[in-house]
């Protein structure tokens, strides 16, 4: 029997936080970095990674890139579960295996669950891996939760994808020079987001 998710799974399934109930999605590319999500078992053993096409090949090449753009998140996930004390996640918190719900599901349902959601693009030298998810994601719930999602990227990244987001779903865009301005805009858009939530501007989540 495939798992539902739901508001109190996640809720359920992370450490207590002053605002417990307050879920905000932190979404990055190292998830998409991940060959599990584009090949299966079998394709995998049979991968060279000197006949993958350049930006995968390029990929390989960069893990430290690839661990300090988790390193990046968490640390984000822990200074805003400190201040303001919200349920900040991120998909692999959650645990749920990728062969019961695939990781792209996974995520547009956090995302409808979340009372924000904040992609976070840092520079990795190339922009593999930022498109395909998110796209899936705004194409399911920026109807209904634009208010609730903020897309931040570091200011040198550059993204058709980026632009067309704003055009197409007229997506909020941040951008971040440091990991203290990067920490400082996500939190003020959570802040923003509560209290719009406590005055009614936004339907309170239970």
């Amino acid at each position: 029997m495939t798992q539902e998710i739901t508001r109190d799974l996640i809720a359920d399934r992370l450490g207590t936080v002053k605002y417990d109930r307050f879920l905000l999605y932190l979404m990055g590319p190292y998830k998409s970095f991940n060959l599990n999500y584009v090949l299966t078992d079998e394709e995998r053993q049979n991968v060279s990674v000197g006949d993958l096409p350049g930006p995968l090949r390029k990929l390989f090449q960069n893990e430290d890139a690839i661990d300090e753009a988790e390193a990046l998140l968490r640390r984000l996930q822990g200074t805003l579960r400190t201040d303001p004390e919200v349920n900040a996640f991120l998909a692999v918190d959650i645990d749920i295996e990728t062969d019961e719900i695939d990781a792209v599901t996974q995520s547009i349902e956090y995302a409808r669950c979340a009372n924000a959601t904040v992609f976070i693009v840092p520079f990795l030298g190339h922009n593999f891996g930022i498109g395909e998810e998110t796209g899936s994601i705004l194409e399911n719930v920026a109807e209904t939760h634009d208010d609730r999602i903020v897309f931040v990227h570091e200011a040198n990244v550059t993204s058709e994808m980026i632009r067309s987001a704003r055009a197409r779903w007229d997506l909020r865009i941040e951008t971040y020079e440091t990991e203290a301005e990067l920490i400082d805009t996500v939190r003020r858009f959570v802040v923003t987001t509560m209290n719009r939530e406590r005055f009614g501007e936004l339907d309170h989540l239970d």
